[in-house]
């Protein structure tokens, strides 16, 4: 891709997420308690467990890309990278929304996928093995 293509590539993750925030801000002064009550369901649902937060976070990515949420996309992204995941990893994960949800996910799963990759640009090597 030329300087000038990468100018202009949308970004499905990082600026999704700068858009968001001003957008959030006020609503949670509006509603704080809800917000409140949403943080309170987050941290139970991602709480340690049977399964890990990358897992989760990687179930996560796969129903935003199921439910077209750009911003459930960019934070499950950025969520997951953040907890460890690689890039076949979430590209798996995604791969299977393809059979779960069709056509839509091949829309959906690209724009995730390039949305984890802006928060993970380089799989850590395996383990130096």
């Amino acid at each position: 891709m030329t300087t000038t293509q990468e100018a202009t590539a949308p970004s499905h993750g990082k600026q999704v997420l700068a858009d968001l925030l001003p957008l959030h801000r006020q609503l949670r002064h509006a509603v704080p308690d809800v917000y409140k009550g949403f943080a309170e369901l987050h941290r139970a649902a991602f709480a340690p467990g049977a399964l890990d937060a990358k897992t989760k976070e990687l179930i996560a990515l796969a129903i935003g890309v199921v439910e077209g949420c750009d911003g459930c996309i960019a934070s499950h992204a950025q969520a997951a990278a953040k907890a460890g995941a690689t890039r076949q990893e979430a590209a798996e994960a995604i791969g299977v929304t393809f059979l779960m949800h069709g056509g839509p996910a091949t829309i959906h799963g690209p724009r995730a996928f390039d949305a984890f990759c802006e928060y993970a640009p380089e799989d850590a090597p395996d383990a130096q093995a």
